[in-house]
């Protein structure tokens, strides 16, 4: 598929200057129009302006009245929050641009992407001081969480690897069905096809112009494979820094849904779209390091004690997690099938039954593959928790029980997950207050009972809401 951006027809800079002040000269030569300046809300989606190169690099970013980043995903306005949060005024919120984010947006021309972090502070409409806004943007929270491990000298990689559906459009009833290819619209997969490479091959015009997209905007994918659901696929990540892999997830999820649409499909990400098969996840392998030596890894290549610490931590805070990595009524319908989706927060040896698994690996490459996020969780936000767990187990040097070694079960489970949306929020407190300060627990708890609410007033909550809000925007 041709993009209208003829930026990509060319290899791209890496080297350009690090300040707003540099860049006029170097992007008005390679012949940049516009900026695209977004961040990410709590639910994934994109929100920003374009604007004129020299406007952008005249204001420093872009600004956007506070209440965009306050409501819900069918644009309610939990009353909670503009109570305690943000002023019925809607002060405006910076958005401040990451300049090593810089990338040629495919579908207009001329145009550079960039992601941005929101800065502001807003008076409290309780009268009670300021507000500092900045932790209603999902980046933040992540970006202080590598912050604890900094200060332990740690770093952290991660791979992630996401799931998603290829559906004909819903005309807004009845059921899903699988989409056809662009080579051959009216050939729809009838049954589950696992693996199935000639399925696959179908859709290259999709996945090649969404390969090239992922390279113009320093997305490192690896590879991809129709999956375990009729119509699913699934897209391996390079490993790399947390904050650029959460930048790549929040960036692909984005292509993978516009350039569908574009071809005349839908892709999503929605928990669990078809109630009688599997869901959609969100994996990621996480390892530790320091002075460029894997912690999890004794010196004598067995595990070292910090493995099982990170381990207990994720568990210790897996209950208030869980509101981040299942963050719908419908994403808990997909840990209905534990088969597929954990319901524990147990772990095991290369064990796919439970939330927390270790694959059989080299010492220098072992590592915890975290199974409990969806694929509409927000990758951000599942990163920072990720990390948030890691830092608790070290530092308090917690340990887990046992290792599972069968199929982990939920009944009678100390470790089951909390079993709905309202359950987890409720236990929301218990997330760490140096990532999760009190300004987004108050807005997500908050955004995420209002959207119960509505789901809950409607008569088939699962077509109603479910399907009419995240089949696009999970």
């Amino acid at each position: 598929m041709p993009f209208a951006n003829r930026l990509l027809d060319r290899p791209w800079p890496e080297d350009l200057p690090a300040t707003l002040d540099a860049l006029a000269e170097p992007l008005a030569r390679l012949g940049v129009r516009n900026i695209e300046c977004v961040a990410s809300d709590f639910g994934s989606q994109a929100r920003g302006k374009v604007l004129s190169r020299q406007r952008f690099i005249d204001e420093a970013g872009c600004r956007l009245p506070s209440v965009v980043f306050g409501t819900t995903v069918s644009g309610g306005e939990p009353a909670e929050v503009f109570a305690r949060l943000i002023p019925k005024t809607y002060p405006d919120l910076a958005l401040v641009p990451d300049l090593a984010t810089l990338v040629p947006q495919p579908f207009a021309e001329q145009q550079l992407s960039v992601i941005c972090d929101l800065q502001g502070r807003v008076a409290s409409p309780l009268g009670a001081g300021e507000v500092d806004l900045a932790g209603l943007g999902p980046r933040t929270l992540l970006k202080r969480a590598l912050a604890l491990l900094d200060a332990q000298g740690w770093q952290a990689t991660v791979a992630p690897e996401l799931e998603f559906f290829l559906f004909a459009p819903w005309p807004g009833h009845g059921p899903l069905r699988a989409a056809g290819s662009p080579t051959a619209a009216s050939v729809h997969e009838p049954r589950n096809e696992l693996y199935g490479a000639e399925r696959s091959s179908l859709f290259a015009p999709y996945f090649d112009a969404l390969w090239r997209a992922c390279e113009a905007q320093r997305i490192p994918i690896t590879g991809f494979a129709h999956e375990s659901a009729r119509s699913q696929y699934e897209v391996n990540f390079a490993p790399g820094a947390p904050l650029a892999q959460a930048d790549a997830v929040w960036r692909f999820k984005r292509l993978a849904r516009e350039l569908a649409l574009r071809l005349g499909f839908v892709a999503s990400f929605m928990a669990k779209p078809e109630l009688d098969d599997v869901g959609t996840g969100l994996h990621w392998h996480l390892s530790l390091a320091s002075g460029g030596r894997n912690l999890m890894t004794a010196d004598d290549g067995g595990e070292a004690p910090a493995l099982r610490q990170a381990i207990a931590g994720l568990q210790a805070l897996a209950p208030a997690g869980l509101a981040l990595l299942a963050p719908h009524a419908n994403s808990f319908v997909r840990m209905h099938r534990p088969d597929a989706a954990p319901a524990t927060a147990d772990w095991g040896y290369d064990n796919r039954s439970v939330g927390l698994r270790i694959p059989a690996s080299s010492p220098a490459n072992r590592r915890i593959e975290v199974r409990l996020p969806g694929g509409d969780a927000n990758p951000y936000l599942a990163l920072a928790w990720m990390l948030a767990g890691v830092h608790h187990g070290l530092t308090q040097q917690l340990q887990p029980a046992p290792p599972v070694t069968g199929v982990a079960r939920a009944a009678g489970n100390p470790l089951a997950l909390p079993p709905s949306l309202a359950a987890a929020l409720d236990a929301l407190d218990a997330l760490p207050a140096a990532v999760f300060d009190d300004a987004f627990k108050t807005a997500y708890r908050a955004i995420k009972r209002h959207e119960l609410a509505e789901r809950a007033a409607c008569a088939d909550p699962h077509a109603q809401w479910d399907l009419a809000l995240l089949l696009h925007n999970a």
